[in-house]
């Protein structure tokens, strides 16, 4: 007979270092409603790669302002976008991705438009959401939980990941695809998609803060007592 292997203490893990990260970082409110919207959420995240948030709104919102639709954006010669994301890291790659999402969408669906995902469970949905050129885990997984959507999926870009595997909770070099599998089975489940949300920023500015890529400052870190690294580090 085989014994019940009770709950997973990653889980509780989680619930602990939330409430650390919540008292050195303090709450963070969710974005404004204008930036919720799915197809908002997507643009953001397809023309993001290693820029920082505020810039990457700021772009978005200048593109919707000057085109007036997204639709519009898809139809927009190529070096018209490049131009017009000047002030993204990669410009003409978030170009090439943006135009080649945003015309995807429009053959799939007629417009840009993501309304259908609200009537899809959370999984299916982010898969059909990958079938689109650049769009990854980590963008289909923000569409549904930082937009309107509001789904418990969780966001892994490369800071949140590092401190997953770090920590010893996801594999060792474990991509984004394979990490979201492993740590969404433990979240905790009275965590709604605000919270998976604030999680996600809170490690983030975590990974910005102390857990950086290289020589990590493990010994001011809150989240040491958590971390196999940092335990080690400290040994």
């Amino acid at each position: 007979m085989q014994l019940p292997l009770g709950p997973d203490p990653r889980t509780e893990t989680l619930r602990r270092l939330q409430a650390l990260l919540v008292q050195r970082f303090g709450r963070i409110e969710r974005a404004a409603a204008e930036w919720r919207k799915p197809e908002w959420v997507l643009v953001q995240g397809v023309i993001g790669a290693r820029t920082k948030s505020e810039v990457s709104n700021a772009a978005t919102d200048r593109l919707l302002k000057r085109y007036g639709s997204w639709e519009a954006v898809a139809e927009a010669p190529l070096a018209e976008l490049q131009a017009e994301l000047a002030t993204q890291t990669y410009p003409n790659i978030a170009a090439e991705r943006l135009k080649g999402s945003l015309s995807a969408l429009v053959e799939l669906r007629g417009s840009v438009d993501l309304s259908h995902l609200a009537d899809m469970d959370t999984l299916p949905a982010m898969r059909w959401l990958e079938q689109l050129p650049g769009i990854g885990r980590k963008i289909a997984a923000g569409v549904m939980n930082a937009s309107t959507l509001d789904r418990r999926a969780i966001v892994l870009d490369g800071h949140h990941t590092r401190i997953l595997q770090r920590m010893g909770l996801v594999p060792p070099k474990a991509s984004t695809d394979r990490a979201f599998e492993a740590i969404m089975p433990v979240m905790p489940e009275e965590w709604d998609g605000a919270d998976f949300d604030e999680h996600h920023l809170l490690m983030k500015k975590l990974g910005q803060t102390w857990c950086r890529p290289a020589a990590p400052q493990c010994a001011a870190c809150p989240a040491q007592s958590f971390c196999k690294t940092g335990m080690a580090q400290s040994g």
